[in-house]
């Protein structure tokens, strides 16, 4: 299991150091994304492409799998230069990069075997281009519905059968805490993270949106001092931990925002280019 500072920050922000910035990570729902609209405000729109005028690169950094990315993406026209998916466990450009790290094939069949003890639960399966429920529930489509527009195509599939020939990379029961625990202890190597109170995004312990980042860090050559991160939720506070600078929505959970560096405004009030500017880096 990651270590609880691991990823705490070690030194302060200087003026030297935004000057260095050279990638700019963003989670999706709830920060590029409105819960409220469902949509992208233009003054993130506009930041983006500021941000690349300069040079600086920027990456979703997301727990959303590459499948359930496309109706955001159709929303917004901007061109990112690489994708954080999978809450770090599937990475990926344009050019060929790839990286990946699926969950052990025992730690999924043991959720399996789990949900088959608990028939009433219901999750979803993250492949890299399918994502699949084991059922559908009325409490699963009313969390669904807090998407909106933004919410992908439901399908349903056999987890017992598909994680034998498709890799798995996350798997997100509808389940409480009480019940997560139990559900990790069943496991070998899996950890979860939750960006919302209904679920949890189960995944490699030694995985997370930090280890997303430092794949495309060690391609390019960065330090996490030369990188800045957005996000608002609990699987978002070891990132904002990490990044050299770490920007929690105004909307954010509160293990975000005890993580992040600064918390800026939500979402719906412009917050990334407010923080972009009060850091001085637009």
């Amino acid at each position: 299991m990651t270590a609880p500072n691991e990823y705490s920050h070690t030194t302060s922000v200087h003026s030297a150091d935004i000057a260095d910035i050279k990638a700019a990570f963003f989670d999706i729902d709830g920060t590029l994304t409105s819960f409220v609209t469902h949509e992208i405000p233009q003054s993130t729109v506009d930041a983006l492409h500021q941000l690349q005028a300069k040079g600086i690169r920027i990456f979703i950094c997301t727990g959303r799998a590459p499948s359930h990315m496309k109706v955001v993406f159709d929303m917004m026209p901007v061109h990112f230069d690489g994708i954080v998916g999978l809450n770090g466990q599937y990475c990926f450009d344009d050019n060929g990069f790839l990286e990946k790290k699926p969950l052990d094939l025992d730690d999924v069949m043991a959720v399996v075997g789990w949900l088959d003890e608990h028939p009433n639960e219901v999750s979803n399966f993250c492949e890299k281009d399918y994502v699949y429920f084991n059922q559908v529930t009325d409490a699963m489509r009313r969390t669904w519905q807090q998407l909106g527009k933004t919410a992908p195509k439901v399908y349903v599939d056999d987890p017992h059968t598909r994680p034998l020939t498709h890799e798995t990379f996350q798997i997100s029961p509808y389940i409480p805490l009480e019940q997560e625990a139990e559900v990790i202890a069943l496991c070998h190597n899996v950890q979860g993270v939750r960006w919302h109170p209904d679920f949890v995004d189960l995944i490699p312990a030694d995985g997370g949106k930090p280890e997303g980042m430092k794949r495309f860090m060690r391609h390019y050559g960065w330090t996490r001092e030369q990188t800045i991160a957005f996000g608002d939720g609990g699987n978002d506070a070891t990132m904002l931990a990490f990044a050299g600078i770490g920007v929690a929505m105004g909307n954010a959970t509160q293990p975000a925002k005890e993580a992040a560096d600064y918390i800026t405004d939500d979402v719906d009030h412009d917050g990334i280019m407010n923080a972009l500017k009060h850091y001085g880096i637009l």
